[in-house]
């Protein structure tokens, strides 16, 4: 006969609940399964210790569980830890109310994505995240390689370079290594043009320790501006500026040959200087006068908050949310405003406010238009209508600031050549990308043939993307979340809040039922005028863009009518493709 199975000592349960949540319910019925022990028995920085292996994902899961697990998951400790995790060498918190929480979600969350227009394979790839980066807080491509800045000041040059493939073969692959170009960086801007072959010289906005005057002990810190040749991220040039004067933003503005530096002060002043590019790389001193620009001295009671430029244009946005303008030629003067009227010639600075009907929180800058985004989350655009690129759902140019009544509280907005791209988000925190104007080169992914409104583009946007530019190759996204910065929108008042404009159906349709029906005529009658069946389906995916309907609703439309579009073509549905 076999021997008798020992039974094995009972186990210990630990229980997750807390006193705020009640008793566990059933608990007279498991006494006989063991006493389980409360989780608040254990000493909170063992528990915080625990709590600190877990993902972010899971440490913020976990918080939403019961009060005290969300105060366990909040506290600076276990964010401390986190951050240590995933950021090693990073010495300091940075700032803010939760230093630890929010350096830890920054490191967590930050990236950058890109797509190729051209090629087999379209879609989305990650460029190579540099260990020591604290976060991303801007990114620039140039001609062969992108520059990102981190929250802790350093500036890192990713490189595009040969690699080599896991089946051996030699690849050129986009942003795959990293060097620390400089420390201390402030800002940093390059030639404003969409076409990054152009982009030869970055420069950067920085704090240097610079020694004292003889007789004095010590040194002071000075901003300066360090000039690099985007090819191999050799410093060429330099100009620092008294210890006085603090700068926070540099953009530029003009030709190679006059090119201007505008420069944008803590206390919101401009100032500008001037240098020819195409002496930079030869061997001898400069001297280069800083001045005040004239919106500074003709305004003297504005003060800036920030700056855009392309190459023939500025804009200012106050601190107010005012918008004025430099525009300093004529051919662009027209584009944007539609007249000659006010254009001087000999006075290129001289600034033009924009009338608008709310404060302006940010704003995009294109060759001959622009988007406005006002802080009810309205976009506004402006400027050359010829391929659509201002989304109205027409080519006709806008002389003035106009609503787009379909889109609201945009993540990002961003201006190109002849198209724009809007980052928005749904109730669900997913993000999805729109564009408008032109398609050719590949440049709205879906879209091939373009569009006059802003349509859904196939594109996989990350769950925390924040900003996005494109060049003639690629599109890229920067992903990063900062606690601290929470969207700023308003709700808007119900006396502000009007009907609908034809033909567009925006989010006032319903106080306008006969606008809304004259809209929907006009559009039965733009699918009427469309010669072929395809051009109807197409046709019909831009009015489906334009409509007042949920992100779910416009995906199942956009589907259906490609499931069509491709019956009609007699092409089977087939698999999936990796950018749908």
């Amino acid at each position: 006969m076999g021997e008798k199975a020992v039974p094995s000592p009972r186990r210990r349960r630990v229980k997750r609940s807390c006193p705020s949540c009640g008793p566990e319910p059933g608990g007279e019925e498991k006494k006989e399964r063991g006493n389980p022990i409360s989780v608040q028995l254990f000493p909170p920085e063992l528990v915080e210790h625990i709590i600190s292996f877990l993902p972010v994902r899971d440490v913020m899961a976990l918080g939403q569980t019961c009060h005290y697990f969300h105060e366990v998951c909040d506290a600076e400790g276990v964010w401390r830890r986190i951050c240590h995790r995933l950021s090693p060498r990073l010495r300091e918190q940075g700032s803010g109310v939760r230093p630890w929480k929010r350096a830890a979600i920054l490191n967590y969350t930050k990236g950058l994505y890109f797509q190729a227009f051209g090629g087999r394979r379209r879609c989305l790839s990650k460029s190579v995240a540099p260990l020591l980066a604290h976060g991303y807080r801007r990114f620039l491509p140039t001609k062969d390689h992108v520059f990102i800045l981190d929250y802790a000041g350093t500036l890192f040059f990713l490189k595009n370079a040969l690699v080599s493939s896991t089946l051996g073969q030699i690849q050129w692959k986009r942003a795959c290594r990293y060097v620390v170009l400089c420390r201390g960086a402030k800002d940093f801007a390059s030639d404003p043009r969409c076409d990054t072959v152009y982009r030869k010289y970055l420069y950067v906005l920085a704090t240097r320790e610079q020694p004292g005057v003889v007789g004095t002990t010590g040194s002071r810190a000075c901003d300066c501006v360090e000039v690099y040749l985007q090819s191999s991220g050799q410093r060429v040039f330099k100009m620092t500026f008294h210890h006085s004067m603090s700068f926070k933003q540099i953009v530029l503005v003009g030709q190679e040959t006059q090119r201007a530096l505008l420069l944008l002060t803590e206390e919101g002043k401009i100032y500008s200087l001037v240098v020819n590019e195409t002496q930079l790389d030869q061997p001898r001193s400069y001297t280069v006068q800083l001045a005040l620009r004239k919106v500074s001295r003709c305004l003297p009671h504005l003060r800036v908050a920030c700056m855009a430029s392309n190459q023939s244009s500025t804009l200012y946005i106050t601190d107010q949310g005012g918008v004025y303008f430099e525009v300093h030629t004529p051919g662009v003067y027209r584009d944007l405003f539609g007249t000659l009227q006010a254009f001087d010639p000999l006075d290129q600075q001289m600034p033009l406010a924009l009338s608008l009907p709310a404060k302006i929180l940010f704003c995009a800058l294109g060759y001959n238009h622009l988007g406005l985004v006002d802080e009810f989350g309205r976009i506004f655009m402006q400027g050359n209508n010829r391929y659509g690129q201002l989304g109205t759902g027409d080519k006709m140019d806008r002389g003035e600031p106009t609503q787009v009544h379909y889109l609201q509280r945009p993540v990002a907005l961003w201006c190109g050549l002849n198209h724009s791209l809007v980052l928005s988000q749904g109730s669900d925190f997913r993000k999805e990308l729109l564009g408008c104007g032109c398609g050719s080169g590949g440049r709205l992914p879906g879209w091939p043939k373009g569009s006059a409104s802003f349509v859904k583009l196939h594109v996989k946007v990350p769950l925390c993307a924040c900003s996005l530019c494109a060049t003639r190759e690629c599109l890229y996204m920067l992903s990063s979340h900062d606690i601290e910065h929470h969207p700023t929108y308003q709700d808007l008042p119900a006396s502000r809040v009007v009907g609908t404009p034809e033909p567009s159906l925006g989010a006032g349709a319903s106080q306008d039922p006969g606008g809304t029906a004259r809209a929907c005529e006009e559009y039965l009658s733009q699918i009427h005028s469309c010669p072929t069946l395809q051009d109807r389906m197409e046709k019909m995916k831009e009015i489906v863009g334009w409509m007042p309907l949920m992100a779910a609703q416009k995906d199942f439309f956009w589907e259906a009518l490609d499931m069509l579009q491709r019956a009609a073509a007699g092409v089977g549905p087939g698999p999936p493709t990796p950018e749908s």
